[in-house]
Parts: structure tokens; C-alpha cells; sequence
């Protein structure tokens, strides 16, 4: 009974988020390293959805799903970044069992919804490709809704599993998170529960998510790259490929992060923390970068902007 109540209570109490292993110098520079990156990360995502609500000739699907893109980058940077600079100056480095909780849910379901609407973007770019005189009728704005509203509920589901399946798990040994989140592989590094159930129900989670997703993407861009291959102009299959590189490049980012990440194994905890950093921070960073760089229309509309604020001045 009396390693029962302790075990309990342990359960109960705060986490420790180790974070980098470096010398204490160090930490300042780790600390203007993500005060900069997750500066530009707000800066970038809100200056794109700013662009998006005001300039009316972005308002159709491709930039609907990148509003939402943006403002679930701007989310899920922000459940790690903040906490993850205090921690920096912090002695305790230590964070609450409810807010370790919050950490990994919030960040679980922004992730796998941005997953799902990657998967939607990348739809939305074959009919527009495929089928573009018939674009207007099939991406209907209930479609596109419903498309987001499907990826926010299948990431609310993902995350409620995972978070659920992670914190009954029995937290008997070190209190002391190798990571500088809260996520499932280190907690599940702490529990002396029988992890095999825990890891193949997350396993097939994961290949639920993560396979339909890619699938969707791929079978997508063969049949655009088919049907741009047949465009008998060199000026059309440009911009045909330009309007499909952006998304090629946030897609690749990102699933390039996740996969290095979780094919990492536990003997090498440092390199699965870069991989983390890359998708939790870089990833959110780039996005809306890849998009203004590579995208004519938005560069007209931030000029656009631009010259409406100067002429206001």
C-alpha cells in the first residue's frame, strides 16, 4: 500500500525538462537562438494571415488552407518556444503535471492537424491542376470547411489518445524529462510500466495518421506531375510546378523533421531533440517564408500592403 501511495503520488507531482545537454554559456546563446527563430515564426505567421483576411484576391482555398496553416504554426511554436526560453534562465527547469499534460495535448493535436491539412492543400492543388475548369464547383467554401474542420477533429482524436495512453502510464522512476516538451517517447523513457501495448497501439496510431496522409499526397502530385508533363508550353508547366513547389517544400520539411525524429533511436536522445526543434520551431518559421518567396500573389499583396501603409504615413 505504501509503494502504491508513493507511486501516486509521484504521478502526481512536477516534471523536470532537462532540455540541451551544454555548458551553462551556452544556454544564452540556445536562448537568442529561440528568441529570434520564434520572433520571426509570430513576425511571419501573423503577417501572413494579416495578408490573407485583407487582400480579397487571396480569398480563395489554396490561401483559406494557408491561413489555417499559419495559424496552427503560430500555435504549436508557442506551446514549446515560451516555456522552453524561461527554462534557459530557470534553476528548476521544472514544469506542473497539468501543465506537462496541456503541453503534449496542445502540441499533439496542432501537429497531426497540420498533417491532415497538408493532405487537403495537396488535393486542392490536383483539382486545381486536373480539373481547374471545374476547380470553383468542387472546392466549394463547405468543402474547404469541412476539409479543416475535419483536420482539427482528427487531430483532437489523435491527441486525446495519445495524451490519454501517455499519462496512465505509472511515472516511478526519475522525474527528470530528457527533452526540453513535454512528449510521449521521453515521458515513456520515465514509466516502469510495460511499455509493449503503450508502443504498438501508438505505433498504429501513428500509421493511421501518417499513412493516409501520404498516400493522399502522393497519389496527388502523380497525377499533377502527369498532367503537367502533358502541357505543351514551357511557360505553362512553370507555373503549373510553381504553384505546387511551395507546398512540396512545407510538406517536406516537415514530414522530413517527424520521420528523423522518430526512426532515432533512445541511445541518441540529442539528435532526436534537433529533429524536434526543426518541426516545432523551423518548420513554422520557413512556412510562411517558402510561401512569400515562392508565391507571386503574395508578394503583390504584402507590396500592395506595403504601399497602402507608406501612403497612410
Amino acid at each position: 500500500m505504501g509503494d502504491r501511495g508513493a507511486s501516486n503520488h509521484s504521478e502526481m507531482t512536477d516534471f523536470i525538462l532537462i532540455g540541451f545537454r551544454v555548458r551553462p554559456e551556452i544556454h544564452i546563446l540556445l536562448f537568442v537562438l529561440f528568441l529570434l527563430v520564434y520572433s520571426t515564426v509570430l513576425l511571419g505567421n501573423v503577417g501572413m494571415m494579416v495578408i490573407i483576411m485583407t487582400d480579397s484576391r487571396l480569398n480563395t482555398p489554396m490561401y483559406f488552407f494557408l491561413g489555417n496553416l499559419s495559424f496552427i504554426d503560430l500555435f504549436y511554436s508557442s506551446v514549446i518556444a515560451p516555456k522552453a526560453m524561461i527554462n534557459f534562465w530557470s534553476m528548476s527547469k521544472s514544469i506542473s503535471f497539468a501543465g506537462c499534460v496541456a503541453q503534449l495535448f496542445l502540441f499533439a493535436l496542432f501537429i497531426v492537424t497540420e498533417g491532415f491539412l497538408l493532405a487537403a492543400m495537396a488535393y486542392d492543388r490536383f483539382i486545381a491542376i486536373c480539373n481547374p475548369l471545374l476547380y470553383s464547383i468542387q472546392m466549394s467554401t463547405r468543402l474547404c470547411t469541412q476539409l479543416v474542420a475535419g483536420s482539427y477533429f482528427c487531430g483532437c482524436i489523435s491527441s486525446v489518445l495519445q495524451t490519454s495512453m501517455t499519462f496512465t502510464l505509472s511515472f516511478c522512476a526519475s522525474r527528470a524529462v530528457d527533452h526540453f516538451y513535454c512528449d510521449t517517447r521521453p515521458l515513456q523513457r520515465l514509466s516502469c510500466s510495460d511499455l509493449f501495448i503503450h508502443r504498438m497501439i501508438s505505433f498504429s496510431l501513428s500509421s493511421v495518421i501518417i499513412l493516409p496522409t501520404i498516400i493522399v499526397i502522393v497519389v496527388s502530385y502523380m497525377y499533377i506531375m502527369s498532367t503537367v508533363l502533358k502541357i505543351r508550353s514551357t511557360e505553362g508547366r512553370k507555373k503549373a510546378f510553381s504553384t505546387c513547389s511551395s507546398h512540396l517544400g512545407v510538406v517536406s520539411v516537415l514530414y522530413g523533421a517527424v520521420f528523423f525524429m522518430y526512426l532515432t533511436p533512445d541511445r541518441f536522445p540529442e539528435l532526436s531533440k534537433v529533429a524536434s526543434l526543426c518541426y516545432s520551431l523551423v518548420t513554422p518559421m520557413l512556412n510562411p517564408l517558402i510561401y512569400s518567396l515562392r508565391n507571386k500573389d503574395v508578394k503583390e499583396a504584402i507590396k500592395k500592403l506595403l504601399e497602402k501603409k507608406s501612403t497612410i504615413l
